[in-house]
């Protein structure tokens, strides 16, 4: 047995003495989880030292990063744009902490003159002390809940629109050309014709959406559960039993039948919803309303609401508004046009459809036979008050009359933009203002029912009773790759494309799409997604169903009128509108 210490045999290495109070740390280097504690407000990051960071919050990096990004932080950073007249805000930046973890805005250092709040580089990571009262959620925070309300001037600011170097700047432009025998309106986003309405002399009589009449019913049909209802218009109009109104005192049944409801000779009031096409009547409702600037006043009922597109923070203001100036005999509807409206304003446009309807109701009881009671104004008065708004950087007219009575309407509910209504002189320019503005032309291609895509392929839309059938196909368009990277991209330019063709010719009713047949599952969930986007854009209600094994797409769209095509044409004398003549000899 060796009586020798380890450090006598060579082999062993010598141990160190450990000194009195200490574990072993010095002389060892320092760790990052050991580094100083950052100052308030700053966040300390590897590989990052040298750069001077932010003192104020509002200026933190949009990527926070220990070294290089890791891989599955990069995909996150991408911050797509957002394309012009898309509806939906643009998502915010995220904030990638080291690891890869995203950090919410719980998680980013801040600081405050109260307090402040340090955020420390220890070994289980960055903690942050909370201020008293805490954070909103980030569902309040993208509401607006908690925001300070805006000052008068705030609110004056937003409704006059933005300007630049004195001029007004927005997305859309209106143009309004008036002759003797015609009425256009176009609307055009950048130099983009998305819009365009026509009205003639004799449209008093199909053109009647809106109008109010005390109408007389004619007959009462139980197998179709609907009633015709003479209006003073060369054809009867219809009138189904969800849209019949009745008094629940004077009905025993919880469910009544249309003929225990209306009767044959029977004078009613009621409301055109849907203009008469073709050999069809017009369709009316008994369930009344009358549209302002702000507000839409339904006669005789509870119902109330706000609009859905505006955010959060301003239906909330416009609730309580709301709250004070709503009658107690008929509801209110809130529009999407009452944005930074005043109470003042609510409670006049409110005081005047109230008054308007009183005089509807005097002479409805005055009323012997079928009488229209109440027309919607001319087309440029309806479009500028349902349309016209801080987004448009003008409004141009070529007729001074007009022009006139234009200003001195939107004078009377938005006076921040009357400056943008301008009178256009043909005679000064030497061009009619649709060819100044290049929206004769966009016409005349709306009138085609072949459309080029960018790329090469094109869109067929035909017409028939029934539906409206668009057939997309590849044309010019043969790819780069493969084909279906090739069907894919065409079919996504067709999507976007068709979307811009139903609102500019206004095609209404059963619409199905004929897309080109794509092979993998998630590009054609892409193209659904797509199309539907660039839908949303449009005020009109629509609504899409999936793509079907063929390849089709089923959707519909409100009609209202006829559509841009039956505006400008006619059916053809010698085959009627069939588009082929037979040759009657081969059958003899």
């Amino acid at each position: 047995m060796s009586n020798e210490s380890p450090s006598d045999n060579p082999s062993t290495p010598p141990k160190k003495k450990r000194r009195r109070g200490s574990r072993g740390g010095r002389g060892r280097s320092k760790s990052q989880s050991q580094s100083p504690r950052p100052e308030s407000g700053q966040v300390q990051v590897q590989g990052q030292t040298d750069r001077p960071q932010p003192t104020n919050p509002d200026e933190l990096p949009e990527r926070i990063s220990e070294g290089r990004p890791s891989p599955e932080a990069g995909a996150s950073a991408v911050v797509p744009r957002p394309k012009i007249g898309d509806t939906r805000p643009a998502p915010k930046p995220s904030v990638t902490m080291p690891g890869g973890q995203r950090a919410n805005k719980s998680n980013e250092a801040r600081s405050d003159a109260g307090g402040s709040s340090a955020v420390s580089s220890g070994g289980q990571g960055a903690k942050k002390k909370r201020r008293r009262g805490g954070d909103r959620s980030r569902g309040e925070r993208s509401r607006g809940e908690g925001r300070a309300p805006a000052s008068d001037l705030d609110v004056q600011e937003r409704r006059r629109g933005r300007e630049r170097n004195g001029r007004p700047v927005g997305r859309y432009f209106m143009c309004v050309q008036v002759r003797p025998h015609l009425t256009q309106v176009a609307v055009l986003e950048g130099r983009s014709l998305i819009e365009h309405y026509v009205s003639r002399p004799a449209d008093d009589i199909s053109q009647i959406h809106g109008n109010i009449y005390v109408g007389k019913v004619q007959n009462v049909l139980p197998g179709m559960e609907a009633a015709f209802v003479d209006i003073a218009t060369p054809k009867n109009a219809v009138l189904y039993r969800g849209d019949v109104q009745y008094d629940a005192e004077d009905i025993v049944d919880s469910q009544p039948r249309i003929e225990q409801i209306l009767r044959a000779k029977q004078l009613i009031v009621c409301q055109v919803t849907k203009n008469p096409i073709g050999v069809k009547g017009a369709r009316l409702t008994q369930e009344v309303s009358l549209p302002g600037r702000f507000v839409v006043l339904i006669p005789n009922s509870k119902t109330y609401g706000i609009s859905k597109r505006l955010p959060d923070d301003e239906r909330k203001r416009l609730r309580s508004i709301l709250d004070r100036v709503k009658p107690a005999e008929h509801g209110l509807i809130v529009r999407t046009a009452a944005e930074s409206a005043t109470e003042h304003e609510l409670r006049a446009d409110m005081t005047r459809l109230v008054d308007q309807w009183n005089k509807i109701e005097e002479a409805a009881r005055k009323a012997t036979g079928p009488t229209l009671l109440y027309r919607e104004p001319p087309l440029a008065v309806r479009v500028i008050r349902e349309e016209f708004n801080a987004e448009y950087r003008g409004v141009a007219i070529d007729d001074r009359q007009l022009y006139e009575d234009l200003r001195s309407y939107v004078e009377a509910f938005n006076p921040e933009l009357a400056d943008r209504i301008e009178y256009y002189d043909p005679s000064e320019s030497g061009l009619p203002i649709f060819e100044r503005h290049h929206v004769h032309e966009q016409v005349h291609k709306a009138l085609d029912r072949k459309v080029w895509l960018p790329s090469g392929g094109s869109l067929i839309i035909e017409h028939t009773e029934a539906l409206t059938v668009i057939d997309v196909n590849t044309g010019r368009n043969v790819g780069t790759s493969n084909l279906e990277a090739t069907v894919f991209q065409n079919n996504l330019e067709a999507a976007e494309e068709i979307a811009h063709q139903l609102r500019l010719r206004d095609i209404g009713g059963i619409i199905v799409i004929d897309f080109i047949d794509m092979e993998i599952k998630e590009n054609r969930k892409k193209v659904v997604d797509a199309f539907r986007s660039a839908l949303s854009r449009d005020k009109t209600r629509t609504q899409v169903f999936e793509i079907s094994e063929l390849g089709l797409v089923e959707m519909t769209r409100k009609r209202i009128g006829e559509g841009l095509l039956t505006a400008f044409a006619d059916p053809c004398e010698i085959c009627a509108g069939r588009g082929v003549v037979v040759d009657h000899d081969l059958l003899v």
